[in-house]
């Protein structure tokens, strides 16, 4: 979708008398080179905004252009790359190459034009990273001076308007973005708390007396660790019981004394000289030595018996000092995973919710930004049915498929969206602001030009809020920065312009 505001502006001499012909004179009657007017455009596509200014295009008069290009993701200036911009008329035109920007994110190109009538300027950017096509239709080329200011003379600048550069744009945090048509429902205003998700807790335990010896000395709660990380051992073999290694020796004895004895009676069996009922009890206990040779021995080393991290994560809780005696079955520390919790919400009765009216659930999984379970696959897992006394509100669990950098047991805001939705226009929350409980939106009136403009907002789904009043589909506001432009509307003067033309 594209977004095209026009601005043109016309710029004269001061001029002391004119005659009845339009001609500028000097007190003694001499002739006055009158100015040519300067033409604006500002003209949005999917990926870059373009603001452009250039002189009223004449026949055989060059214009320079200033071409101001700006990657809509991030709103940064384009710093490399080449710019073509073409003039066609009736099947015909001129262009030019730059190879690249005069200046950061300007590209200054000139052309002369040859015929008169309306023409179409076509601007293609190539950059390591994205090439781009913008169009701009109905461009007039005029005979003469004397015709271009005739005709762009009753042009009026915009008045109030806010002047802030581009390159004062480029220099800061700045984003803008379109109003657009969103589904916009009911929302319950709440809060909730972090837990982590059952399936993604883990907790360790010691599979045998011993010391505990944690591998890391910086191991604390909250730190990462990878699946497959040897966090730490238990050793028993200083222990006078329930010593493992002699366990293991003893074992791995009695193994291999069943061992032998087993293949002993299978040859005897196959040979038919002792009984199926023999060979077999023979090969139970075979079986048996063998298997609790494997259990005593899986993860032991010299070190004594190792603890696995069983996958990625971070330590909850530590439950054991370095150096501390452990009893097997013992809880040495608690792991849990970063990509899922779960979302604890506690809603009024008056509500009546079902997993099937709730649409959407919007969340904080850090301070300051909003996230919801559709963007990230997430998912209701359960709603309360019953309420008492004691607990007069109903729990609404929710998994939240993403990293939340937020400790368990930490509150969030929450937003329940539930009902039938509305289409209406909204624009990102932030692009308000907020001046004794009335809202206000810096609205980009061209490249360079912004107005602040009233709005009266209805509901607020997460990011999204929608606006009842003050704007239209398609105009464009500032959703980052909106405080600098709304100071500079407050500084008394327009700045000193960062670019000649």
């Amino acid at each position: 979708m594209k977004y095209i505001i026009i601005l043109m502006t016309l710029a004269f001499t001061a001029c002391q008398s004119v005659n009845q012909q339009g001609h500028e004179h000097d007190e003694e009657g001499n002739h006055l080179e009158a100015e040519t007017p300067s033409i604006v455009h500002t003209v949005w596509s999917d990926k870059m905004e373009l603001f452009v200014e250039f002189p009223a295009l004449i026949v055989g008069q060059e214009s320079r252009f200033a071409a101001h290009f700006t990657y809509l993701e991030k709103h940064k200036a384009v710093t490399e790359g080449s710019l073509t911009v073409s003039l066609i008329g009736d099947k015909k035109g001129i262009r030019q190459t730059v190879d690249s920007p005069a200046s950061v994110g300007i590209f200054k190109p000139t052309l002369i034009p040859q015929q008169a009538g309306i023409h179409e300027l076509k601007f293609e950017l190539k950059t390591p990273t994205i090439s781009d096509t913008i169009v701009i239709r109905n461009v007039m080329v005029y005979e003469d001076l004397e015709r271009a200011i005739e005709a762009l003379e009753n042009q009026e600048q915009e008045l109030g308007a806010i002047t802030f550069l581009k390159e004062q744009a480029w220099k800061i945090d700045f984003q803008t973005a379109p109003v657009v048509k969103n589904e916009v429902y009911e929302v319950i205003n709440t809060s909730g708390i972090w837990e982590v998700a059952p399936s993604d807790h883990k907790t360790i335990v010691a599979t045998t007396n011993g010391i505990v010896d944690f591998l890391s000395t910086n191991l604390t709660e909250g730190s990462e660790v990878s699946k497959g990380q040897l966090i730490a051992t238990v050793n028993s073999s200083d222990l006078n019981t329930n010593n493992l290694s002699a366990e293991i020796q003893k074992a791995k004895a009695v193994f291999e004394q069943a061992k032998s004895e087993y293949d002993r009676k299978k040859q005897l069996y196959e040979s038919k000289i002792v009984p199926k009922s023999e060979f077999e009890e023979v090969q139970e206990r075979f079986i048996v030595a063998k298997s609790n040779l494997q259990t005593l021995s899986a993860g032991y080393s010299d070190e004594g018996k190792k603890l696995i991290a069983p996958f990625d994560g971070f330590i909850k809780s530590i439950s054991v000092g370095n150096g501390d005696f452990v009893e097997q079955g013992a809880s040495i520390l608690a792991m849990a995973k970063h990509q899922s919790s779960v979302l604890k919400i506690q809603v009024s009765s008056n509500f009546a919710l079902n997993k099937e009216l709730i649409k959407d659930v919007w969340y904080q999984p850090k301070a300051g930004e909003w996230s919801s379970l559709k963007a990230n696959n997430g998912e209701i897992l359960s709603v309360g049915k019953e309420v008492d006394s004691k607990r007069p509100l109903i729990s609404v669990f929710a998994k939240v498929n993403e990293l939340v950098q937020m400790p368990e047991g930490s509150f969030t805001n929450v937003q329940i969206t539930y009902g039938q939705s509305d289409e209406v226009l909204s624009i990102a929350e932030a692009a308000l602001l907020e001046d004794y409980g009335k809202y206000s939106v810096i609205v980009q009136v061209s490249g360079e030009s912004f107005e602040r403009r009233d709005v009266i907002i209805g509901k607020r789904n997460g990011n999204n809020v929608e606006i009842i009043n003050g704007l239209q589909l398609g105009e464009v506001v500032v959703t980052t920065g909106a405080y600098q432009v709304k100071m500079a509307s407050m500084s008394g003067q327009a700045p000193a312009h960062g670019h000649d033309h």
